[in-house]
């Protein structure tokens, strides 16, 4: 079965062709830097983690760009409330963002490119598109990209002009030629802090003092690093439109070619049927998730989920995840996994997991497969299978830990201290003092522990 996704675009699933044999280019619209990223940026971040995870097994080469915007209103105002330089502020919240994927075993892009690097191209860019007679310098300074005479503007969104209009109530500026112009080049303001603002005659451009518009950066950025052309573009559903949209506008504009081939997005995180976001204050920081549930029960429940549905947080699907994937680990508990040479895609159990991720990345059905091949190894106790088991797993990143472990993540217990009473117990059990041995139990139970004994020995876990 060949590869196929759902392409925005053409509102349809597509058999997947690169546009050069055996390599991808995809490129992802990253984190603006001014704040901690929560669960709905992680959910963005993990489903195209997921997507490159599975091109790469699929055998591709590929160059995966995930963009920092480490320049934007939100950014400035940030930084002069805080008294310091926006570098200093993005830098920190870059790191900050690294701590968090690490954690939740999100791989690094092949590139991150920081915006600011890229101003120089911005404006090459902006250039083109005035001499096109695309964009124009307004009366305040700005430079607008002129939406109607781009053609196809409203393709991805799937609307026209005046139903976006309807839709959006774009108010009206005196120095627009239309609503829905939209800035490459903001002129520099009053007040404005030294750091927000690029000469742009330094950089061989007529355009004054400024710093370029968002949606400019990404269309900039991604030509850089992948071409005028490449395959898959990215990013959450609430960039469809206008970000994407003006993304292919400014990008087509320029080169007369289509940015990307496919393009992809993933759906919102939702809580109270509420899209998860700052502005509504509904937010939860990945940090603070990870205080209270293990990295790889948060990576599972956002991994459940089909990556183009909506997801509901909570913390009792939180904890379904972590019972849920407890199942898993207990088969890798039970039975020592084989160290397989390489996934043999046509054992049965390989099968239905590479058929559920080439139908539009089903993680769903694909976590599916894990489970049955988890009972298949709990039955046959077959190391070889629970080395299946934990090699399909890490093509979604999980079951990477010991499973000791896992099972014991989550208790508020000092592991010494219940190490010393499960002796004690042993020791009473030789005795043959079973009230002891049972009060021990009992009292480790009360604590959250539950114990396993086995002719190995006994062994602990969380209860929840």
């Amino acid at each position: 079965m060949s590869l196929t996704l759902y392409n925005t675009l053409t509102r349809q699933s597509e058999t997947f062709e690169p546009l050069r044999s055996g390599t991808v280019g995809m490129y992802v619209c990253g984190m603006t830097v001014y704040d901690l990223c929560h669960i709905g940026h992680a959910r963005m971040m993990m489903a195209f983690d997921v997507v490159q995870r599975w091109l790469r097994a699929s055998g591709y080469q590929v160059r995966y760009v995930r963009n920092i915007t480490d320049i934007d209103d939100k950014i400035i105002q940030r930084a002069v409330e805080r008294g310091i330089p926006i570098r200093t502020l993005t830098d920190a919240m870059v790191a900050e963002m690294h701590a968090d994927t690490a954690r939740l075993g999100i791989e690094p892009p092949t590139l991150e490119p920081r915006a600011t690097d890229y101003v120089p191209h911005m404006l090459d860019l902006i250039s083109t598109l005035r001499d096109k007679g695309l964009a124009y310098v307004s009366g305040d300074g700005d430079v607008n990209f002129s939406v109607r005479k781009f053609a196809g503007y409203g393709r991805l969104s799937g609307k026209s002009l005046d139903e976006l209009r309807a839709g959006e109530r774009v108010a009206v500026q005196s120095d627009k030629h239309d609503p829905f112009d939209f800035a490459l080049w903001k002129a520099a303001k009053p007040g404005e802090p030294a750091d927000a603002v690029w000469d742009s005659a330094a950089l061989g451009h007529d355009f004054g003092p400024g710093r370029p518009g968002w949606h400019i950066e990404c269309s900039a950025m991604s030509c850089a690093t992948l071409g005028e052309t490449f395959d898959i573009h990215g990013g959450g559903a609430d960039l469809q439109f206008p970000h994407h949209e003006n993304e292919i506008a400014q990008s087509q504009g320029a080169s007369g070619k289509a940015p990307a081939a496919v393009w992809m997005h993933n759906g919102f995180v939702r809580v109270d049927n509420e899209k998860m976001s700052k502005s509504l204050g509904n937010f939860f920081t990945i940090r603070e998730v990870l205080e209270k549930f293990h990295p790889e029960t948060v990576r599972l429940f956002l991994v459940r989920t089909h990556y183009r549905s909506p997801l509901n947080y909570s913390d009792a699907h939180l904890h379904d995840a972590q019972a849920a994937l407890k199942r898993l680990y207990t088969a890798l508990a039970v039975v020592v996994p084989e160290v397989p040479p390489a996934i043999d895609w046509s054992a049965p159990y390989a099968a239905a997991f590479k058929a559920a991720m080439d139908n539009d990345i089903g993680t769903p059905e694909a976590i599916a497969a894990l489970f049955d091949l988890a009972s298949e190894v709990n039955r046959s106790r077959s190391p070889q299978q629970a080395g299946l088991l934990k090699a399909l797993g890490g093509v979604l990143g999980l079951l990477q830990g010991n499973p000791q472990d896992f099972m014991q993540s989550g208790a508020r217990v000092d592991a010494h201290s219940v190490e010393a009473l499960i002796a004690e117990r042993t020791q009473a059990k030789a005795q043959r003092d079973f009230a002891r041995a049972d009060a021990i139990r009992k009292d480790l139970l009360t604590q959250g522990i539950v114990l396993k004994d086995s002719p190995a020995g006994t062994t602990w876990e969380s209860a929840s």
